[in-house]
């Protein structure tokens, strides 16, 4: 008799697994042009908090099929407490911000919204530059 013993995944795996299937379902969206894993993640560390991933799309993608796969990866990850950022370049590696997390993202929505242009590109949340030039070399 054979015993199948259960493996229990690590954070590091979880979250692995959990980009990889968003970078499955990214890459095949149109005006996705580069997709980078960031953070912790792309590091040794064996209790990583959390997946940063940096996506360069056209000026023309669509966000909102790029920000619900990000809402899941987000999803997915907050179901075993940890974190999940997605955040956009333009194709000259300007960094324009990060993915709305909101469902319904529209001016006016919600007052909890703190995107510094909320509406200017949907599912855009033009934020904080700081975090992206840390970890990867985006022009200003």
């Amino acid at each position: 008799m054979v015993r199948h013993q259960q493996v229990q995944s690590t954070v590091r795996q979880r979250l692995l697994e959990d980009a990889l299937q968003f970078v499955r379902t990214a890459s095949r969206l149109p005006g996705v042009l580069r997709i980078a894993l960031l953070g912790s993640l792309a590091t040794a560390k064996p209790e990583p908090k959390d997946v940063d991933v940096l996506l360069t799309v056209t000026d023309e993608a669509d966000l909102a099929p790029i920000a619900s796969a990000a809402r899941r990866l987000k999803g997915h990850a907050q179901s075993y407490n940890h974190g999940a950022d997605v955040f956009v370049a333009d194709p000259q590696g300007h960094y324009v911000g990060r993915l709305c997390p909101w469902k319904l993202c529209a001016p006016g929505v919600r007052s909890s919204c703190d995107a510094l242009h909320c509406g200017r590109r949907p599912f855009l949340a033009e934020l904080i530059v700081r975090f992206c030039r840390k970890y990867a070399k985006i022009k200003e």
